[in-house]
């Protein structure tokens, strides 16, 4: 499903510590930031509201796969769900428990072998991960099983085709076959090997193919203020036409989803760009 040949794929190892390896894992305020634009987008999703007693999350049981150093999972937390963060970076789960442990349960686990029992999970977080892991699809199957019936998953997801590779900011990075995407990062002194491996648009809709998955990505770009995209989206794009914004969809690097595990219809009020229903990939 995501272009990668079982050989490559054997091939690969796991990023045990990628929050060493990556800077921007412990950037705070980056970090926060982006869980104030997935919880206003689940909280859309799911019909609750910012001033709700307790937080939009109240009451609902929340994971954050691919934790790292806990800032998202905290801002889960605090948004009032009781929630977990699971990954296998032992660096960075050891900082997120050393100050966020009081509030989030952190445990060492893969995403593809989640520590919870079938249908206990009311909202799953997903965000940049999935072109990190080795087996992508099994971790989408068991993040499905762990949820609830009424449960659903938030997706930040760049695509193959995205025009600036934002692990090492190289255009077209992520369009190159393995051997030459290696090449490119010697070349350009990024480093020896490209690790990371993204699906097509079309690959996405078939990764997530067992779910009822919304777009929120024109929304959010409508409407940045709303949905806390202000700090990456210029204001003078909400201003847009939806038409306008509809044309550019295929250049954003990164789409916003709302993936629910069983059929459903997002509950918030109506926005200026609404949501758009995302339609499965053929196989084959």
């Amino acid at each position: 499903m995501s272009g990668e040949s079982g050989q490559e794929r054997e091939g690969r190892e796991e990023q045990l510590a990628y929050s060493e390896l990556m800077d921007k894992m412990l950037d705070e305020k980056a970090r926060r930031q982006k869980a104030a634009k997935l919880i206003a987008v689940l909280a859309h999703g799911l019909g609750r509201r910012a001033d709700d007693e307790g937080g939009p999350l109240a009451g609902l049981t929340a994971v954050d796969v691919g934790c790292s150093a806990g800032f998202i999972a905290d801002e889960l937390a605090l948004a009032g769900a009781s929630t977990t963060g699971v990954d296998i970076d032992e660096p960075g789960l050891a900082k997120a428990r050393e100050r966020f442990g009081e509030r989030v349960d952190f445990r060492l686990a893969r995403g593809e072998d989640l520590p919870f029992e079938d249908g206990s999970v009311d909202v799953v977080v997903l965000n940049h991960i999935y072109e990190h892991v080795v087996d992508p699809e099994a971790v989408v199957a068991d993040i499905h099983r762990v949820l609830a019936p009424g449960g659903v998953l938030y997706l930040g997801i760049g695509h193959r085709w995205q025009v600036i590779e934002p692990h090492h900011r190289l255009p077209f990075l992520s369009w190159l076959p393995q051997r030459a995407a290696d090449r490119y990062m010697r070349l350009t002194g990024k480093g020896k090997h490209y690790y990371e491996r993204y699906s097509t648009p079309a690959g996405l809709r078939r990764m997530f193919a067992a779910f009822d998955v919304w777009d929120y990505t024109l929304p959010v770009l409508a409407d940045p203020a709303a949905f806390s995209g202000g700090d990456i989206i210029p204001e003078w794009v909400g201003r847009l036409p939806e038409k306008a914004l509809s044309a550019a969809l295929p250049l954003v690097p990164t789409y916003v989803w709302l993936a629910f595990k069983q059929p459903a219809t997002p509950a918030g009020p109506p926005l200026r760009v609404a949501p758009r229903h995302v339609t499965p990939a053929v196989h084959g």
